[in-house]
Formats: structure tokens, C-alpha cells, sequence
């Protein structure tokens, strides 16, 4: 397998915490690519039309039922790959099969990834777009769903977050580990005590470790 990275993403990072988690980081071949919303990447947008990272390009005869003009099966976004992942080992699945708890897990990765998006494109807001045409209405608006979401997963989540990793407890790990990459003047940890002593846990894993963002 050989998948379409950038160790800034939030969302790469998501992927690579599933395959060492999955045991399966060894098997996949990392393309670095240029992250870059103005002007995509020409290698990412060979396997994802849109130019977003993370893709992952399959094995050839991998049964993946993905509709691609090319001879390479392919699977994007984060959440699709992540799910392939976890569909290929032997172990306890990050998320269940069936039942209830699989839609619990399924919501708070949701929130999570939700979380990133929004960070993600205040960065975008922020950083690169010339300061002339920032919008600081809509820069407010996607932190407020940051912090709305925080406090949410404080309130609500951290029974499901627990000790043992699961697909939503990853999200918010990546979505907090990007804040504090991107927005250590947010100080995220302030009011939510819960939160922050899960994540000091978490951090502490192995596959986090490995996972650290890069400038």
C-alpha cells in the first residue's frame, strides 16, 4: 500500500496512529506530498481528483469495490482508510461491528474530525490567505467550533473516550494534538480537567509518539 502524506495533517496523522495501532505501518509506503490548497500536489491529484491527503493507493487485486479511471484502487478520506485498515487484521475492531456502542464511536469521531476540520480551515484562514481578504468573522465562527466542541466531549465523551483506544478517541487525539501543533495560544486544557488527563494518557502511546507533527 502506499499512501499520500503530509506530517502537518491532522488527518494523515489519524491514519498513521490506526496502521501502527493495527500493526500494519510496516506494509505501507509513504508519499510525501505538498500540502498545498492553493496549488495540489500533481502525484495526489493523480490518485484523489479533489488534491486532498490522506489517499491510499491499494495493492493491485486488493477487493476494494472503488470506482477509479485508473488501473490503481484507491481510498480517501481519512475516515474511509481508517476503516479499511481496521478491516484487515485479526484483532478487536477500533470500531464494533454492530450495536449501539458502534454509532457512539462513530459520533464522537465525527466530533473529532469535525473539531480538525475546523482548525484546519482557520489555519488556512489565517496563515495563508492574504491578509487583506481574511475573513475575521468566519475565523471566529470555525474556533467557536472548537471550543463548542471541546467543551461537548468534556461534558459528554470522556466515558467513551476511555483507556483502551477506539476510531473516536483517535480522532480527538489528533484534533488536540493539532492544537496544540497549530494553536498553543488556545490553551485548550483550561476548564476542561477530564480532557486533558485522558490525553496526558493517551500521548503517551506509542503510536502518538511515532506520529509527532513536523513545522
Amino acid at each position: 500500500m502506499k499512501l499520500w502524506y503530509a506530517k502537518a495533517s491532522p488527518f494523515v496523522r489519524k491514519v498513521l496512529i490506526v496502521a501502527h495501532e493495527r500493526e500494519l505501518i510496516d506494509k505501507i509506503e509513504l508519499l510525501n506530498a505538498a500540502a498545498n490548497v492553493v496549488d495540489p500536489d500533481k502525484g495526489v491529484i493523480t490518485t484523489n481528483p479533489t488534491g486532498k491527503i490522506p489517499a491510499l493507493v491499494l495493492e493491485d487485486g486488493a477487493d476494494a469495490r472503488v470506482a477509479t479511471d485508473t488501473s490503481e484502487t484507491v481510498l480517501f478520506d481519512s475516515r474511509v482508510i481508517c476503516d479499511y485498515l481496521d478491516s484487515i487484521h485479526d484483532g478487536k475492531r477500533l470500531t464494533p461491528r454492530s450495536g449501539s456502542k458502534r454509532y457512539e464511536i462513530m459520533t464522537l469521531e465525527a466530533l473529532g474530525d469535525a473539531i480538525m476540520d475546523a482548525a484546519v480551515g482557520n489555519r488556512y484562514e489565517t496563515f495563508l490567505r492574504p491578509e487583506d481578504k481574511r475573513w475575521d468573522k468566519w475565523s471566529e465562527g470555525q474556533m467557536l467550533k472548537v471550543t463548542n466542541g471541546l467543551d461537548r466531549i468534556e461534558a459528554n465523551w470522556l466515558k467513551t473516550l476511555g483507556r483502551v483506544p477506539n476510531m473516536g478517541s483517535i480522532s480527538v487525539a489528533c484534533a488536540l494534538g493539532y492544537l496544540d501543533f497549530r494553536y498553543s495560544e488556545l490553551n485548550w486544557r483550561k476548564g476542561r480537567k477530564g480532557l486533558a488527563r485522558w490525553f496526558k494518557r493517551f500521548e503517551q502511546r506509542g503510536s502518538y509518539i511515532a506520529t509527532r507533527h513536523d513545522s
